[in-house]
C-alpha cells in the first residue's frame, strides 16, 4: 500500500484561500483606481497602470503566503478537526518502508476513517467581501464629493477686485511631444511655446490663463484656426506637425500685438551610401581572380533598415548581339541602428561572367521611416573582363561584314518584307523565322539613323565612311574634291568639301520648320519601336509602328522647304532733296523699346525696393505675391519661418520703421546671387602692408 499524497487536502484549501483574497482585494481596487482615473485625466495611464501593478502585487504576496498549507498544516489540521484519526495522520503520508507491520496496519485502520478531499479548505469569507465593497463605495463618494467641491470652487465667480487686477495672461503651458516611433526619441512635455521635433511629431497643448477666459483658439500663419477644449480647467488641443509653421495664441478680450511662436519640423532626410570597397567605379578583372568584395557604408539620421538590395547586371555579348540578365540578392547589414555596413563577396564563375562581360553592380537601402521608407541607390559599380582581341571574327564572316555597302531600304519596302513574312511564318522554323525579323530590323535601325540625320542626331557605334567600305577617298574614286590645297584650317565647308560628300548647294540650304521637325521627330519613334519589336522576333507587333513612321514620312515629303539665298541688305532709298539742309521734321526714329523680362526672384526684388526708406514713397508692399514666392522656394531660404514672421510683423504695422528694415535685410539674404561677381582684391602681403602703414604715418 502507497502513502497518500498531501496535496491532496492541500489544493483545495489554497485554491478557497486565494478566491477569498481576490474577491476582497477586487472593489477596493477597481472602485478606487477607476474613480482616480476619471478625478485626474492627464494621469490616467498611470493610475490605471499603477492599479492593476498593486493588484497583481497583492495576488502575488498572497500566492507566496499559499506555501504554508504544507505537509505539516495538513497533518495538524487532520488531527485537530478529526479525533477519529487518533493523532496518527502522520502516518497517512509516510511511505511503507518507514513503517513496521503494527504502523502499516494502523495506516488502514485510518484511511477507512478518512474525510473527503475537500475537508479542509476554509468556508466563503462573503461577510469580509461585503464589508470590503462597502469601504470601497465609501471612498468613491468621499472622492467624487471632494471634486464637486473644487469644481464649484473653480466655478465660483471672481471677485471683483480680482478681474481688475489686471489683463487675461497664460499662467501654466505644457506641450506633450511624441515624435513618430521609428525615431527612437522619447515622449517628453515642453513648456515653451516655440517647439522643434521630427516631422510627423504628435503635439498636444495644455494651456491654463489667470484669470479664466472664455474661448482660445491657436491661429496658424496661413488663415487656419484650431479651438482648443477645456478640460479640467486646463485648454487641450493636438496638432501633428507636418510642416514647419508659425503660430499664435489667441483668447477672448485679447488686446494689443500676438506674438508669434515657432513650430520647425525637422525633415526626415534620405540615407547616405558610400562605397568603401572597391575604389573607383570601373574595375577591370585581374589575373586568377575569383570573387569580387563590395563594401557599403550606410548612414542615416533616424536609422537604417537591417536589409538591403543587391542588383546584379551581367551585360554579354558585343555590339548589337547583347544578352542583359538581372539578379537581387538580399545583403543583411552590420552595425548600429543608424550606420550599418553591407559587405559581400560575389563569385564572378558562378554568375557566368566571363570574357568580354560586363557585371554591373547596384545597392538600394531603405530607411526605417513609417509608413513609406525612403530608399537610396548607390552609384553603379562595373567590373569589367576585357574580351581577347586575338578571337575577334575573322575569314569570310568578318570579310563579309567589312565590305558590304551601306544599303538604306525605303520604308515601304520594309512593310513589305514585314508582311511577307507573317505570310510564311508557319512555313519558317523558330530560328529562321527570328533570323529574318532580325534582319529587318537591322534595315529599320539604318533607315531610322538615315532620317535622324535631318534632326542633327549622330550616328550610333564608330564612324565610318558613308559607302562602309573601310576605305578613305582618293582623288581618283569618281567624286569631284576639289584643291585640297585651299583649305583652311577650322574651315567647316572645306572639310566636309574634303572628306564628304556635299549634295546640296551652299546657296539653297534646306531648312525644316518647326512642325515639318515635329513630324519627323514622330516618324522616328515609331520606327525606333518598330525595330525593337523587329529585333525581338515580334513583327506582328511592328508593323502598326511601320505604317505610322510610313504617314508621317509622307507628310514630311508633302511639307514646304524654305530657301535661302544670300542677298544684301535692302535699305530706304537716299531722298536727295533733303541732304546737307539740316532739316530733321519727319525722321523717325529706329530705336526698339526693350521692356525687361521678369527674373524669377521678381517678388523680391519689388518688395525690397518698395522698402526703401525714400521720403515721399507709399509705404504699400506688394506681400502676396511674396508669400506665394516663399511658398515655392522654401528650399533655397535658410530660415524660411523667420521671413514669415517679418513679413506677418509688415502686414501688421506697415508704418513700423524697425519692421520695415529687418524685412529688407532678410530679403537681401534671399536674393539669388549674379552669375558674375567682382573680382575681389588680393590681400596686401607682409612687404606691401608696411609700405601702406608709411603711407599712413607720413604727414
Amino acid at each position: 500500500m502507497t502513502h497518500i499524497s498531501p496535496s491532496r487536502f492541500s489544493r483545495p484549501a489554497q485554491v478557497r484561500s486565494l478566491l477569498n483574497d481576490a474577491l476582497i482585494y477586487a472593489p477596493l481596487a477597481g472602485f478606487v483606481f477607476t474613480t482616480f482615473a476619471v478625478l485626474y485625466p492627464h494621469m490616467r495611464t498611470a493610475i490605471v497602470l499603477g492599479g492593476v501593478g498593486l493588484y497583481g502585487a497583492a495576488l502575488l504576496i498572497e500566492g507566496l503566503r499559499l506555501g504554508r498549507f504544507n505537509r505539516d498544516w495538513v497533518i495538524s489540521a487532520l488531527n485537530e478537526f478529526y479525533p477519529d484519526l487518533e493523532d496518527s495522520a502522520d502516518l497517512l503520508f509516510t511511505p511503507d518502508a518507514n513503517l513496521n507491520s503494527l504502523q502499516v496496519l494502523q495506516r488502514s485502520r485510518l484511511i477507512e476513517r478518512l474525510p473527503p478531499a475537500t475537508a479542509l479548505r476554509e468556508p466563503w469569507r462573503w461577510g469580509t467581501v461585503i464589508i470590503s465593497t462597502i469601504v470601497a463605495i465609501l471612498i468613491v463618494v468621499a472622492g467624487l464629493w471632494a471634486s464637486t467641491l473644487n469644481d464649484a470652487g473653480e466655478r465660483r465667480p471672481a471677485p471683483k477686485t480680482s478681474a481688475i487686477s489686471g489683463p487675461v495672461k497664460l499662467a501654466e503651458a505644457r506641450i506633450d511631444v511624441t515624435p513618430p516611433a521609428y525615431t527612437g526619441q522619447t515622449r517628453h512635455t515642453e513648456s515653451a511655446l516655440d517647439i522643434k521635433a521630427p516631422q510627423g511629431t504628435r503635439l498636444v497643448w495644455r494651456l491654463r490663463f489667470a484669470p479664466e477666459t472664455e474661448a482660445v483658439d491657436l491661429v496658424l500663419l496661413d488663415g487656419r484656426k484650431i479651438a482648443l477644449t477645456r478640460d479640467n480647467g486646463m485648454w487641450t488641443t493636438q496638432l501633428t506637425l507636418d510642416k514647419s509653421m508659425l503660430y499664435r495664441i489667441v483668447f477672448k478680450g485679447m488686446t494689443g500685438t500676438v506674438p508669434l511662436h515657432r513650430l520647425e519640423a525637422t525633415p526626415d532626410l534620405p540615407p547616405k551610401v558610400e562605397v568603401v570597397t572597391p575604389d573607383r567605379s570601373l574595375s577591370i578583372v585581374s589575373e586568377g581572380q575569383t570573387v569580387w568584395p563590395l563594401v557599403f557604408a550606410v548612414s542615416d539620421d533616424y536609422g537604417v533598415n537591417a536589409t538591403a538590395e543587391l542588383r546584379l547586371t551581367l551585360a554579354q555579348g558585343e555590339g548589337e548581339n547583347i544578352t542583359v540578365r538581372e539578379k537581387v540578392v538580399t545583403l543583411t547589414g552590420s552595425g548600429s541602428a543608424r550606420e550599418k555596413r553591407f559587405a559581400t563577396q560575389l563569385d564572378i564563375k558562378g554568375l557566368g561572367f566571363a570574357k568580354g562581360d560586363d557585371l554591373i553592380a547596384q545597392l538600394t537601402v531603405r530607411d526605417n521611416r513609417v509608413p513609406s521608407p525612403q530608399s537610396v541607390r548607390s552609384p553603379s559599380l562595373i567590373l569589367r573582363w576585357p574580351s581577347d582581341l586575338g578571337n575577334e571574327s575573322t575569314g569570310l564572316e568578318g570579310l563579309a561584314r567589312k565590305t558590304l555597302p551601306a544599303y538604306f531600304r525605303s520604308q515601304r519596302q520594309i512593310i513589305i518584307d514585314i508582311e511577307a513574312l507573317l505570310k510564311e511564318k508557319k512555313k519558317l522554323s523558330p530560328d529562321a523565322y527570328l533570323a529574318r525579323s532580325d534582319s529587318i530590323g537591322v534595315d529599320q535601325r539604318l533607315l531610322r539613323l538615315r532620317y535622324g540625320q535631318f534632326l542633327g542626331e549622330s550616328a550610333e557605334g564608330e564612324p565610318e565612311n558613308p559607302t562602309g567600305d573601310g576605305e578613305a577617298h582618293h582623288a581618283n574614286d569618281g567624286h569631284d574634291h576639289g584643291d585640297d590645297s585651299s583649305a583652311a584650317f577650322g574651315d567647316g565647308a572645306n572639310i566636309t568639301a574634303t572628306y564628304g560628300h556635299v549634295h546640296d548647294e551652299a546657296e539653297a540650304a534646306t531648312l525644316l520648320d518647326p512642325e515639318t521637325r515635329a513630324l519627323l521627330k514622330k516618324a522616328l519613334d515609331a520606327m525606333w519601336q518598330s525595330e525593337l519589336h523587329l529585333r525581338q522576333g515580334r513583327p506582328d507587333l511592328a508593323l502598326p509602328y511601320a505604317y505610322t513612321a510610313l504617314n508621317y514620312i509622307k507628310q514630311v515629303q508633302q511639307a514646304t522647304r524654305i530657301f535661302l539665298s544670300r542677298v544684301g541688305p535692302e535699305l530706304p532709298p537716299i531722298d536727295d532733296t533733303r541732304r546737307m539742309t539740316g532739316k530733321r521734321e519727319g525722321i523717325i526714329g529706329n530705336r526698339l523699346s526693350l521692356d525687361p523680362v521678369p527674373g524669377p526672384d521678381a517678388p523680391v526684388v519689388a518688395a525690397w525696393s518698395a522698402l526703401a526708406e525714400v521720403p515721399g514713397r507709399p509705404v504699400d508692399v506688394p506681400l502676396g505675391p511674396l508669400d506665394t514666392w516663399i511658398g515655392a522656394n522654401e528650399a533655397r531660404i535658410g530660415d524660411p519661418l523667420a521671413l514669415s514672421a517679418a513679413i506677418d510683423a509688415v502686414r501688421g504695422d506697415s508704418a513700423c520703421a524697425k519692421c520695415r528694415r529687418t524685412l529688407r535685410g532678410l530679403l537681401w539674404g534671399v536674393l539669388a546671387k549674379p552669375p558674375a561677381q567682382v573680382m575681389r582684391r588680393d590681400a596686401a602681403t607682409a612687404s606691401g602692408g608696411r609700405y601702406l602703414d608709411a603711407l599712413e604715418r607720413q604727414p
